[in-house]
């Protein structure tokens, strides 16, 4: 087995992988271990900025987050962004390669695989430890071939793997051996053990299936994590499961949840916030009354810009903002805004134009070359602080980014605040992440007093919470073993 190397792998997509991986960085950090996480594979349309000037998987970041690095693009050297249901933008260390329909990227995963293995062997070699993390499930059949996400990966570098699964969603012990009764002999012989997620009460009546599942297999269970209520991590890529009722909140923000809504993190500031009721708005929804609209960022613009006017959002706007309401467009949330938007090269979608809402004066062009940007400044309208990334491929121009929304170190403006102070567009993704950007923007939006939250330090403490439930929870001296780690803090 490959020293310091060991991989996740979940029985069902959002069965805890990423918390996993992000625990186990912390609780390795905390031993003095010198770790980093890994996906070869993501496919996702929440992404970051690393600090080499490319792009990866969001839950990366907030795993190079608890191993205390920078993200970088060998965290995750291959990404998959959507853009309909049967293709997506191919992101290879950090740049877009290619857009690619599923059986194009089945035929170039030999020369991803490449990419996974340079980046695997850079890791081990500036790293005493890396943790992997798997993608959905190493028992779909339909794509065992050339696999490059999960066992494949496992196998080409003789790594252990753990096998997570959500008891949560029920059938729990079906889903661990029915994974395993799927893999080859030698697939089932790396797994060396499971972990059980989100289970909530009393251990003692699970403990006689958990000794089926050991007799059964002859594998055994390293732990069982409870359900932790309260974590603010940022998701992979599915929009959160519920929504938190806010009867005594003070303002309310309402976000469509486009087809292809991306980096829909930029909102966790505002999930978090307990005096912000934020409602994200399903198709077949009417668009509730609210205080703050924001339309957010989109991998196919066009494509969700027609739906949106399908699902009325035109005349919901228009309403919104004859009464008062503030407006919000973040990324391709902002180019809706403008007149029109063109993509005459087709990047997104086919060759063309569509017109946009007509709330900004401006027009946007898609471009082959995307824009990746790490930035600072301060708001325009404020003496705040603002920071956030840029990750788009339109370039917009017109008479309203003479009015713009914040002003960037060295020199560069960003965005668009309408002369009646109603309506702002930026290119700024986790612009509500800043504490100062947090409070000026909530006031803008009409909360007089904002309570002050720190989105970066409440997932601080949450990946504390996890590394402690890995302490408390599962079998640490067998992972010391595994990973090359002192089983105890120093």
């Amino acid at each position: 087995m490959s020293a310091g190397v060991l991989m996740v792998q979940g029985c069902t997509s959002d069965a805890g992988k990423s918390a996993l991986v992000t625990a186990l960085c912390r609780w390795a950090k905390r031993r003095g271990s010198r770790v980093a996480p890994f996906k070869p594979q993501n496919m996702a349309l929440n992404s970051a900025v690393t600090v080499d000037g490319g792009e990866i998987g969001r839950a990366q970041a907030v795993q190079a987050q608890a191993c205390g690095l920078e993200p970088q693009v060998d965290f995750n050297p291959v990404l998959l962004k959507p853009n309909s249901d049967i293709g997506a933008q191919v992101i290879v260390h950090g740049h877009a390669v290619a857009e690619m329909d599923a059986r194009n990227y089945h035929e170039y995963k030999r020369r991803a695989f490449d990419a996974v293995m340079a980046s695997h062997r850079r890791l081990v070699d500036a790293y005493d430890a890396v943790i992997v993390e798997g993608a959905g499930s190493p028992a779909e059949i339909n794509l065992r071939d050339r696999d490059i996400a999960n066992m494949g990966y496992a196998e080409a570098v003789d790594c252990p793997v753990l096998l997570i699964a959500d008891i949560d969603r029920g059938g729990v012990f079906a889903h661990l051996v029915g994974t395993l009764a799927l893999l080859s002999a030698s697939e089932r012989a790396r797994v060396v053990g499971f972990v059980i997620n989100r289970f909530r009460g009393d251990l003692a009546l699970l403990q006689p299936g958990l000794d089926w599942l050991e007799r059964e297999t002859g594998k055994p269970v390293l732990g069982v994590l409870p359900y932790l209520h309260g974590l603010h991590l940022e998701a992979e890529d599915a929009l959160p499961r519920e929504r938190d009722s806010k009867p005594d909140a003070l303002l309310r923000v309402a976000i469509p949840a486009l087809p292809r809504i991306s980096n829909h993190t930029d909102f966790d500031a505002l999930r978090a916030h307990p005096q912000v009721d934020l409602h994200i708005v399903g198709p077949g929804e009417k668009p509730p009354a609210c205080d703050l609209i924001i339309l957010p960022g989109s991998k196919s613009t066009r494509a969700d810009l027609a739906w949106l006017r399908a699902q009325g959002w035109d005349a919901a706007i228009a309403r919104h903002l004859r009464y008062g309401g503030k407006l919000i467009g973040i990324c391709g949330g902002l180019q809706m805004l403008g007149r029109a938007v063109h993509d005459p090269m087709g990047i997104e979608s086919e060759p063309g134009s569509s017109d946009g809402l007509g709330w900004l004066e401006l027009e946007t062009t898609l471009e082959l070359q995307k824009q990746l940007h790490r930035v600072r400044g301060h708001l325009a309208f404020s003496d705040a602080r603002v920071r956030g990334y840029e990750i788009h491929c339109g370039v917009s121009y017109g008479p309203a980014l003479a009015a713009p929304f914040a002003q960037l170190d060295g020199g560069r403006s960003d965005g668009a605040l309408s002369a009646d102070g109603q309506i702002i567009g930026t290119y700024l993704h986790g612009v509500f992440d800043d504490p100062q950007a947090l409070h000026a923007l909530l006031q803008w939006a009409g909360l007089r007093d904002p309570t002050a939250v720190d989105v970066h330090a409440l997932r601080e403490a949450s990946i504390e919470r996890l590394a402690d439930a890995v302490d408390t929870h599962l079998d640490t001296v067998t992972l010391a073993s595994l990973l090359g780690v002192h089983s105890c803090a120093p």
